[in-house]
């Protein structure tokens, strides 16, 4: 599959690199292929093409967006993605007067905004309930559960490929909804966060799915 990035930083990378050692094919979508972040991915793994973004979104089966979120306002301008799937792997985070809280007040999700800014796109939030530690190693070889990667989204089509991948990259895939849902995630990032980033909990630990 050929997998479009836009945003290579520490959650793209971790994601595209394991993407690319399973065998899929890799574009870094940009318009500035001398920033820090894209020479940085293409030292580490050479493997990855570079290309300006509607050029690698023109080519690719799915679009991954792992950008900071304050960004994607700017970053999704004028992008033509023609009912592609886009992975939104963003999270809206703001400070309030007690901390760290939801970005957009929790009105509506960031997701949801994506959506509103790439209107021909069909959005799946995905990657976004864990940090980036979490994407570059998702194996727990003490326990027999794969972690959960809870995601949301309004098309079936489009969610059924990015749970492909995401089995792929060993976790459960696990559809909680349209993309509503996409607030109560962000609030889980929010949770991990908080407790990682701020409390310091370490990095490596997931939410499991258990069923009887």
């Amino acid at each position: 599959m050929k997998i479009a990035f836009i945003g290579i930083g520490n959650v793209g990378f971790a994601i595209a690199n394991n993407l690319q050692k399973i065998g899929h094919q890799i574009i870094v979508a940009t318009n500035n292929k001398n920033s820090d972040s894209v020479k940085n991915a293409s030292q580490r793994n050479p493997e990855f093409e570079i290309k300006p973004v509607q050029d690698a979104v023109n080519e690719c089966d799915i679009v991954f967006l792992a950008t900071p979120f304050q960004a994607n306002q700017t970053v999704l301008s004028g992008i033509k993605f023609n009912g592609k799937p886009l992975v939104d792997c963003t999270n809206p985070i703001g400070m309030g007067t007690k901390g760290l809280k939801h970005g957009l007040d929790s009105e509506k999700s960031g997701s949801e905004v994506v959506q509103e800014l790439a209107q021909d796109a069909k959005v799946v939030k995905a990657f976004s309930v864990y940090g980036y530690e979490n994407f570059i190693d998702s194996s727990f070889p003490k326990y027999n559960v794969k972690p959960a990667m809870l995601i949301c989204g309004n098309d079936k089509d489009a969610k059924a490929k990015v749970s492909f991948l995401l089995e792929e990259l060993g976790f459960t895939a696990t559809d909680t909804g349209n993309l509503t849902q996409a607030l109560h995630l962000e609030h889980m990032t929010l949770l991990w966060v908080k407790m990682v980033r701020v409390n310091g909990h370490h990095p490596n630990f997931v939410w499991a799915y258990l069923e009887k």
